[in-house]
């Protein structure tokens, strides 16, 4: 009698426990479980305010911050840089239509049959500055081989300021050195062009001055590719034009210098966007070359090439200043093309 208490006592407390659970299992699962999901459902959990923007925080950081740090550090440049730019005063003319310019040294002939339709102290002897890159390109584009390999050495590096940073033992093309060099006119490309071309920047040097000499440029001496100042170098606004139209007449220099930008790809297969120094290119849709130019000796200097149907112009602007040689030149081309 007395074991059938106990097991009834035990049986009825069992039920009031399984009942209690029951019916806190019913209330959690009514209270997180969505409608029409079938199966319990995990409570949601409250989220403070810190948690909510540490979360905020932790996912901007998962986000690729640098990359969205430096395009917005990189237009905010772009934009302090634009501000910083003086304004181009306008071009002024003369009674008979030309532009007139602050130039030391201008000369605009037609880039067809070398008539001269208007120059200003043309014959001065001026220093070129990177101009003559245009000769050193003519040089290297008519020895031809342009997918020939070129190994960079020590001696091509020891130039400033303007370098590509090429380096000792890396072997590039022709091709894609002479891009680089008319593009962004690096003054280490030069001298491995020229070396690689010569055997030495002194013996292509003789070269530059031969070449010069064929094509008229008799008021012209050249001691390096790249146009840094040293003693006894000098061209004049009108050799630079004959020197100029030689090469906008190969057709490998003009397929190169109407290029607004382009990708050199270095030997360890790292690439980078040279943007062309010639800011005509992207202001006027009928310019289509040529080279650049600055020293502190030579001041701003500029060569610009355009073409419209049944003509094409030449312009050469030397010893300028920052803030007209754009204005200058890109005046003289317009008149050039429009006279």
């Amino acid at each position: 009698m007395m074991w059938r208490k106990r097991i009834f006592f035990l049986c009825a407390l069992f039920s009031v426990f399984a009942l209690s659970a029951s019916s806190q299992d019913a209330a959690d699962f009514e209270t997180v479980r969505p409608s029409g999901v079938a199966g319990p459902v995990r409570k949601a959990k409250a989220v403070t305010a810190k948690e909510s923007a540490d979360a905020d925080a932790d996912t901007e950081s998962s986000a690729p911050k640098t990359k969205k740090s430096k395009s917005t550090h990189a237009r905010s440049h772009r934009a302090r840089t634009k501000s910083k730019e003086t304004p181009e005063p306008p071009t002024e003319y003369t009674p008979e239509g030309i532009p007139k310019t602050t130039a030391a040294s201008v000369i605009v002939v037609d880039a067809n049959n070398g008539r001269i339709l208007y120059e200003k102290n043309a014959d001065q002897v001026r220093v070129p500055a990177s101009t003559q890159k245009l000769l050193t390109a003519l040089i290297v584009a008519e020895t031809g081989f342009l997918d020939r390999p070129v190994t960079v050495q020590s001696v091509d590096t020891m130039c400033e300021p303007v370098k590509l940073g090429i380096k000792p033992g890396e072997i590039y093309q022709r091709m894609d050195l002479l891009r680089a060099l008319l593009v962004k006119s690096p003054n280490d490309v030069a001298r491995c062009l020229a070396r690689d071309n010569a055997g030495s920047i002194e013996a292509f040097a003789e070269v530059m001055n031969r070449r010069a000499q064929q094509l008229g440029a008799v008021h012209s001496h050249f001691v390096n590719p790249n146009g840094l100042p040293v003693p006894g170098q000098y061209s004049s606004a009108r050799d630079l034009a004959l020197i100029a139209r030689a090469a906008y007449a190969n057709p490998t220099i003009r397929s190169i210098v109407c290029l607004p930008q382009l990708v050199f790809r270095y030997a360890s297969g790292r690439t980078r966007e040279l943007e062309n120094t010639n800011k005509l290119l992207k202001r006027l849709p009928y310019c289509n070359g040529m080279k650049t130019g600055y020293t502190d000796a030579a001041g701003k200097c500029l060569i610009a090439s355009g073409a419209r149907p049944g003509r094409d112009v030449i312009v050469v602007v030397l010893g300028d200043n920052s803030s007209h040689v754009w204005r200058d030149a890109s005046a003289l081309l317009s008149w050039g093309l429009w006279m």
